[in-house]
């Protein structure tokens, strides 16, 4: 491979004049630390400088960048403050030190290589093509137009391309591309956009597109440049499915108004009835495919460009079918974000073409997303029809993130490109550690003193492929961060792959298991920067996480600080038949919790006509003997329950499918009755261990808490709402109207539990966290309720609720570092 040429010494800034070590100059040496590589921040600082008359340099070290200027005091004073306020808009600054340095005069201002060694700097993430590029890629008088890979100091690649530290182009995976001379003037004119641009790259220096056709042998074709492009579009418009290599791996792509199309790519990747999402080419064309607010468009037209859930526009059908998001009135949408993106979707004055496609990740289900171009050949066979690629290597996997509004608020359920590896600033200093998460929605954590990192979207942690691709990315992320872990941190579910790896990989350091709903609530209070002075109350709702007592959590009330947790009340236990069996088919969930509450199954309920007359004789035995019937205190199976119950969702062939439809019939049922209160059913909240405790604690002192305290206070008993869905189905209640009104018991039950912690130990301050608060309707009313009733309330902005923010929780608890300390309570 070629070696790229050496980046041209830049000349001294044009303002600068020779400095003078006389009275009234100074010269100072500034240490910027941050996001300050890769942003275009040494351009930034050569031209501050030159505006301000000072004489110096600038270099990127393995700490950020380092800067000395010299001149009259009140100008360095100025650099020393508009360094951080005047950044470029990639940029982020997190602090800015300065000291006096002996004036050595001299004229100028350059660019100094850049110098390694160790410490530490903050990579940017992938940003979407600015606007300057994109008007450059359509003018036919650039020389840059309709090049796939246009960049500049303001976008483009940086997080999936850099290999190593300080960010030059020698360190990512545009170093075997030389910079032809006209690159190469740009690259050194500190007047010029690109001026140390390191993804810089046109036509003549490349990277080079390639389209691969038909089956493998000597038939199959290949095409490149121009010829790849106009043939990827014309399968796209025939109806083919073509696999995209992108910033972070390969999408699948086709048209999003051919049903045949869909129905393919739908079936050929096993994906069930789980909505995909979908690129609209245009911010006109997504307004006619969903309603949008202000907020929601800055998301969609931001830099980090994520998939937006949106609420579907009646009349998108010529645009997207409806089996690429089948019954749900969500849709995702994503906006372009790379110049190849635009092109496929089509420039001005090119053939028309489909003007959405659907865009979902290249791997099959349950594999980590495709990034090399070989394994895409192989991997994705008998999913693509065709394989628009490039020659630029993807360093690590970075699947789009997902993120939703939430009454005003972005709500994040999927933290990934646009956003890793961006820091989030720790309250504490902790440990350097490794947290490895749980196993579904996988992201690790790396941290040291007040950064943690959180990795991008890793996958459900199933398979061989996923674990390799965890181990590379850890690899990766290390090397970036500089983070060696004296520590590793996991759930405490035994049976968890990312505990085991944790288990296989510690060579002799401690590895530290922390409870699952204690590392959701400590996620909540990490990223809204609570010190652990003093306890919250931690709403932890989800499907599945193990608890102390063997039984599966997932409906809590937690009483926790960093150090340790009380579990103040849950949901009542009831048996889980099966355990992942009845997760699959919520009408056995909804069968175990009517025995529960003492109702019959009767044929005109619809979870019990769901059934064949054998699978109920079973799921009789299977309870009747406890056999395989794990307790579970899981809000996310009642959700699925209620669902199945109502009628809505009986089986499910992905994660939360029930419990989503089940929001999306109650927020039908509140668009046709905006602003009323679903009022009409309420949990039963009794003492546990009472007669009326139906969860198994014998009250004698009840279970302990993690922390060795006092035991549980309060069970809340699904029955009464049971039986009131029950008499509701019977009058002819629509499931639309069930649904609302079990979501607003769901949000009467975590005030009621929320109140009474605050009487019993005077907290206010409440965390709702775990998967079930990805669900909008659900999180708003629960946070409305709460504030009408003076609590604070800490809700995901950040990292999400669901097991993607898992890690963060876990470093928290487990690696903070505490002076004579042992391992925190609780851990």
């Amino acid at each position: 491979m070629s070696r790229p040429v050496a980046a041209p010494a830049s000349r001294p800034a044009p303002a600068a004049r020779p400095a003078s070590s006389g009275a009234g100059c100074e010269r100072r040496r500034v240490e910027v630390r941050g996001v300050v590589q890769g942003v275009g921040f040494r351009p930034f600082v050569y031209a501050l400088a030159g505006e301000l008359g000072l004489t110096g340099w600038v270099t990127n070290n393995a700490d950020g960048v380092e800067t000395e200027v010299e001149g009259p005091g009140r100008q360095v004073a100025a650099f020393c403050a508009r360094v951080a306020t005047d950044a470029p808009p990639l940029a982020v600054v997190e602090s800015v030190r300065h000291r006096t340095v002996p004036a050595t005069g001299g004229s100028g201002f350059t660019i100094r290589p850049s110098a390694g060694g160790p410490g530490r700097t903050l990579v940017a993430a992938d940003t979407a093509t600015c606007d300057a590029c994109l008007s450059e890629l359509a003018d036919p008088a650039d020389r840059r137009h309709r090049h796939p890979f246009i960049t500049c100091t303001h976008c483009g690649p940086r997080f999936t391309v850099v290999t190593g530290l300080p960010y030059d182009r020698a360190l990512t995976t545009m170093a075997g591309f030389p910079l032809c001379a006209d690159c190469a003037r740009e690259y050194g004119d500190p007047a010029d956009r690109r001026f140390h641009a390191q993804p810089i790259a046109c036509h003549a220096c490349g990277p080079r597109l390639s389209l691969v056709t038909g089956p493998p042998g000597p038939a199959r074709a290949r095409r490149t440049g121009e010829d790849a492009l106009a043939e990827a579009r014309r399968l796209l418009a025939a109806g083919a499915v073509v696999a995209v290599k992108g910033l972070g791996g390969y999408h699948l792509a086709c048209d999003a108004s051919d049903p045949t199309a869909v129905r393919t790519l739908r079936a050929r990747k096993n994906r069930g009835a789980k909505p995909f999402a979908v690129m609209a080419g245009s911010p006109e064309t997504v307004e006619r495919l969903v309603h949008t607010d202000a907020e929601e468009r800055d998301l969609l037209l931001g830099r980090r460009r994520p998939v937006v859930l949106l609420r579907r526009r009646d009349g998108g059908e010529r645009f997207v079918s409806d089996g690429v998001a089948p019954g749900s009135p969500d849709l995702g949408v994503v906006l372009p974000y790379t110049p190849l993106h635009h092109l496929l979707l089509g420039l001005p004055g090119d053939p028309a073409g489909p003007p959405v496609l659907v865009m979902t990740s290249g791997n099959r289900a349950g594999e980590p997303i495709v990034t090399d171009d070989e394994e895409a050949l192989s991997r994705l066979a008998g999913l693509a029809d065709a394989w628009l690629a490039h020659d630029r290597p993807v360093r690590v996997p970075c699947d789009d993130s997902v993120v939703r509004i939430c009454a005003g608020l972005e709500l994040p359920v999927r933290r990934s490109r646009g956003y890793a590896p961006l820091p989030v600033a720790l309250p504490l200093p902790v440990e350097p550690a490794l947290a490895v998460g749980g196993d579904l929605k996988n992201t690790f954590c790396l941290a040291e003193g007040r950064y943690a990192w959180l990795s991008a979207h890793i996958g459900d942690m199933d398979d061989l492929a996923t674990l390799t691709a965890f181990e590379a990315a850890v690899g990766h992320l290390s090397e970036l961060t500089s983070v060696t872990p004296r520590l590793l941190v996991a759930d405490r579910h035994p049976g968890y792959r990312s505990g085991q790896w944790a288990e296989r990989h510690a060579e002799g350091r401690p590895v530290r298991r922390v409870q699952h709903h204690h590392a959701h609530v400590a996620a909540a209070m990490a990223e809204h920067g609570l010190d652990g002075s003093a306890p919250v109350i931690g709403v932890a709702f989800d499907g599945t996480g193990y608890g102390d007592d063997g039984a599966v959590w997932g409906g809590e009330v937690l009483l926790a600080d960093y150090d340790g947790f009380r579990r103040f009340a849950h949901l009542a236990y009831v048996p889980l038949p099966g355990g992942d069996a009845a997760v699959r088919n919520p009408c056995r969930m909804a069968l175990s919790h009517l025995r529960a509450a003492g109702l019959p199954w009767s044929r005109d309920l619809p979870c019990v006509a769901a059934c064949e007359p054998g699978e109920l004789r079973l799921l009789e035995r299977q309870l009747d003997r406890g056999v395989n019937c794990v307790p579970t205190s899981s809000m996310g199976r009642l959700f699925d329950a209620v669902a199945s119950l109502a009628g809505v969702c009986h089986r499910v062939d992905y994660e939360a499918r029930a419990a989503s439809e089940l929001e999306n019939a109650a927020t039908a049922a509140g668009r046709k009755r905006p602003g009323e209160l679903w009022e009409g059913y309420r949990f039963a909240l009794v003492p546990a261990g009472s007669a009326g405790d139906a969860s198994g604690n014998d009250g004698a002192p009840d279970r302990p808490a993690a922390d060795g305290g006092p035991g549980v206070a309060l069970v809340a008993d699904p029955a009464p709402v049971l039986a009131a869905v029950v008499d509701d189905l019977r009058a002819g209640v629509d499931a639309s109207t069930v649904a609302a009104r079990f979501h607003g018991a769901v949000v009467g039950l975590v005030h009621d539990m929320c109140r009474a912690a605050r009487d019993r130990t005077g907290l206010g301050t409440v965390a709702l966290t775990g998967g079930v608060f990805c669900n909008a309707l659900l999180t708003t009313g629960c946070a409305a309720r709460l504030a009408d009733d003076g609590f604070t309330v800490l809700r995901h902005h950040r990292v999400p609720p669901n097991d993607g923010g898992l890690a963060l929780g876990q470093l928290m608890i487990g690696a903070r570092a505490v002076p004579g300390a042992g391992p925190a309570a609780g851990r």
